[in-house]
C-alpha cells in the first residue's frame, strides 16, 4: 500500500517514507482513539521536509471511495476533510507524503460540540523549564475551575493542554470559555504570559494559544509526527514527568516512541471516560474575571 517507501523524508535523520508508514501502522492501536472521527487537515512533504510541503484539507477529487469524508461548510462553499477511521486509512493518509495530522476539537457527526478544549503553550525561547511551569500553572487553573487536564508536548518547543468535555458546549461557548481562561491566566503572570498573536509583541513571553478552539480550528494529533528535524513526536505525557522536569517539549520522537508506549502504554487512554460539562467551569471563572477585575481596577 506504501508506494515509494525509499523515499527520504527526514533527510538529517535518514527516515524515510517507509520509516514513517512503518511508525503510524506499530502506533495506530493508540492512535486512532484520539483521532477517529476527527476531520483531519493533511501536513505533506511530497519530496520530504527538505523542500516545501503543503496542507491539504479538501479531498474531494482523486481520492478513493472507501475513504470516509465529511463535508464542512466554509464561507464560500464546502470543504470534504478527510476522516481517518482505521488502520488502512490511517495509512491511506500517510502514503499521500503526510507527515503530521492536525485535527479538530470535535467528531462527526457533531461537529459544531466539541469533546475537548485545548490549550497550545507557544514559548518565544528554548526555556524549557519556565514552559514547564508555565504548564503546571494552567493545570492548577483548571483545577480551580473543576476541570481535569492532560498534557502532551507539542513536538515543538511548547505543550499542549487538553480537557474532555461532555460534548453539550457549542464550539462558539467552548472557543470564548477557552479565550476568557487565558485571559485570566495571563494575568497572573503577565510578564512571563501573553495573549499577543504577533511575534514581535511578545517580547519574550510565552503566548497561551487558544485559538485552537475554533471552527475549522486544528492541532497536531496524539502521537503524530512533526515535519521538523530529528522528527519529533507529538506526544502525551504525566504531569508527575512534567513536575519532574523529565520531559521537554522535544523529548519525544518516532524512533523512541515505540519503545514508550511498550513501556507506558496510552497515557490518555482513560481522558475521555470522564467528560464534565462546562456549565460550573463557566459560572466559576465569570467569579473569578470579576475578583481579578476588581483586585485590579
Amino acid at each position: 500500500m506504501i508506494t515509494h517507501p525509499e523515499k527520504v523524508m527526514f533527510p538529517d535523520d535518514g527516515i524515510t517514507k517507509g520509516d514513517l508508514a512503518a511508525y503510524y501502522e506499530a502506533l495506530a492501536p493508540v492512535i486512532l482513539p484520539h483521532i477517529k472521527g476527527r476531520p483531519i487537515t493533511m501536513e505533506r512533504y511530497p519530496a520530504g521536509i527538505g523542500k516545501k510541503g503543503f496542507w491539504q484539507k479538501d479531498v474531494s477529487k482523486g481520492f478513493p471511495g472507501w475513504l470516509e469524508r465529511v463535508k464542512v461548510p466554509k464561507k464560500d462553499g464546502i470543504v470534504h476533510h478527510p476522516v481517518i477511521t482505521d488502520e488502512r486509512s490511517l495509512l491511506w493518509v500517510t502514503n499521500q507524503n503526510t507527515i503530521t495530522q492536525h485535527v479538530w476539537i470535535s467528531r462527526v457527526p457533531d461537529l459544531y460540540y466539541p469533546d475537548i478544549c485545548v490549550f497550545d503553550l507557544d514559548p518565544s525561547t528554548d526555556d524549557a523549564a519556565a514552559v514547564r511551569q508555565a504548564a503546571l500553572g494552567l493545570r492548577d487553573l483548571l483545577d480551580e475551575l473543576g476541570l481535569k487536564s492532560w498534557i502532551k508536548t507539542t513536538g515543538g518547543k511548547g505543550f499542549h493542554i487538553v480537557t474532555p468535555l461532555d460534548g453539550k458546549s457549542t464550539m462558539d461557548d467552548v472557543a470564548r470559555f477557552a479565550n476568557q481562561v487565558g485571559r485570566v491566566f495571563v494575568s497572573l503572570a503577565p510578564d512571563h504570559l501573553t495573549q499577543e498573536f504577533n511575534k514581535v509583541d511578545r517580547k519574550g513571553r510565552i503566548y497561551v494559544d487558544t485559538g485552537r478552539n475554533g471552527y475549522s480550528a486544528t492541532f497536531a494529533a496524539a502521537y503524530t509526527v512533526r515535519a521538523k528535524k530529528g522528527a519529533p513526536v507529538s506526544a502525551p505525557c504525566t504531569w508527575e514527568e512534567i513536575e519532574k522536569g523529565k520531559v521537554d517539549p522535544a523529548t519525544f520522537n518516532l524512533r523512541n516512541m515505540p519503545a514508550r508506549i511498550k513501556k507506558a502504554g496510552d497515557l490518555w487512554a482513560d481522558m475521555l471516560r470522564k467528560r464534565p460539562s462546562l456549565k460550573k467551569p463557566i459560572a466559576k471563572l465569570k467569579r473569578m474575571r470579576l475578583g481579578t477585575s476588581q483586585a485590579h481596577p
